[in-house]
């Protein structure tokens, strides 16, 4: 069965720059060249938020891993971490001297690595918004870029036509990839963490596997690609291109899939939701559509329990284990038949008490961070009227 258009969100009054699906796929994130961000929620008949702060259209958006909260980059230079709440409440930092183009939570939700028209990239910390660290080396704006999957590694995409990998913990380039013949609009980590992706004004995607820094795999269109993202198997790529479409790509087959028609304008930006079956895409006009992946279920969430759970697939399931693109899933032990029901329940809702918690702490982070703002805010009104009240007194006493 092929993808079919699920629901269709209007609201932005500009083109759509980014989309990102919560966790649960309840949420709906999207950013606009009108300087807001929007919130829409997957079930029917809910209302949409509106998120006014940035002074400046707003040019990506992520949510945090737990989906507590949400990371937008404007061109206004700065960063903001949103509650996505009714209040919509949001901390800002200055992080660049320019347009910031990506945004991007490492897996464990603790860092935050942006990219910026000020050709850097530079690292955060996200509890305390406070800035760790700069890379330096590209000589054009940068687009884009992404932590690995381990965190360990960082990928940035740029308009000096170069990929470049960095390690984290060196903080220096370990690898320049320059096969790229235009500006690259988009990089993103294959979610083994051994492969990229990037899309190119030079109408290409390639693949390039980062243990051996070598092209796995190549695929030219005829328009300038805009945005990709990996389909959480690994088995597929979706892309979003100039001519308005999206396509998907079978990495295994190394072939063209499908192509979704729907938009009247580019097709700006692409994101799988972490399930895989649900597809988001934003256009220049100003629309963002939600389709249903569809895929053969067989095919995918076999490798889906895989990454999970570490057990070994049954490689009659159409899922091959070892992929052409080079990635390679762990085998490892089957989990135990014999293991009890209970059991399998006890740790699920141990999981989902921590994910809780997690949310409650990044609701708390946000909430201190919030009221740290405002008493500077009160501090520097306490410290004008005490000047104001010296003037006064000087005044009256000449």
């Amino acid at each position: 069965e092929d993808p079919s258009l699920e629901r269709h969100f209007k609201g932005h009054r500009d083109a759509v720059t980014s989309v990102d699906f919560s966790l649960n796929k309840k949420q709906l994130a999207s950013g606009s060249m009108d300087s807001c961000l929007m919130i829409w929620s997957m079930r029917p008949q809910m209302r949409a938020y509106r998120f006014v702060g940035h002074k400046d259209a707003v040019m990506c958006v992520q949510f945090s891993p737990s989906g507590h909260l949400v990371a937008s980059g404007s061109r206004d230079k700065t960063v903001r971490l949103w509650i996505p709440s009714v209040k919509g409440e949001s901390t800002v930092f200055k992080a660049h001297t320019a347009t910031v183009r990506s945004v991007h939570f490492s897996s464990d939700g603790q860092s935050l690595v942006t990219a910026s028209d000020d050709k850097t990239v530079k690292v955060w910390t996200v509890h305390r918004q406070k800035f760790l660290f700069s890379l330096s080396q590209h000589i054009n704006w940068v687009r884009c870029a992404r932590f690995s999957p381990d965190g360990r590694l960082i990928v940035s995409a740029s308009d000096d036509k170069t990929v470049k990998l960095w390690d984290k913990t060196s903080r220096e380039c370990i690898h320049s990839f320059c096969e790229h013949g235009g500006f690259v609009n988009h990089v993103d980590f294959h979610p083994s963490g051994t492969c990229i992706a990037a899309a190119g004004t030079d109408n290409t995607v390639k693949v390039w596997d980062v243990r051996m820094n070598r092209l796995l795999q190549h695929y030219q269109g005829n328009a300038v690609v805009n945005s990709l993202s990996f389909h959480p198997s690994g088995n597929y790529l979706v892309t979003a291109s100039n001519d308005s479409t999206l396509k998907i790509l079978d990495l295994l087959e190394g072939r063209l899939l499908y192509t979704l028609h729907g938009h009247q304008g580019p097709a700006t930006c692409v994101a799988f939701s972490r399930a895989g079956d649900l597809l988001a895409s934003g256009h220049s006009d100003e629309q963002v559509m939600v389709w249903k992946t569809n895929f053969d279920a067989a095919n995918y969430s076999d490798v889906l329990k895989t990454q999970k759970s570490g057990t070994s697939v049954d490689e009659t399931h159409h899922t091959l284990v070892e992929m052409d693109c080079g990635v390679h899933l762990k085998k490892t032990k089957t989990r135990d038949p014999g293991r009890n029901h209970e059991q399998q329940e006890e740790e699920t809702s141990l999981a989902n008490t921590l994910e809780h918690i997690m949310g409650q702490l990044d609701v708390l982070t946000q909430t201190v961070s919030i009221l740290e703002q405002r008493l500077t805010l009160t501090e520097d009104k306490l410290k004008e009227c005490l000047e104001n009240q010296q003037k006064i007194i000087q005044n009256k006493t000449s």
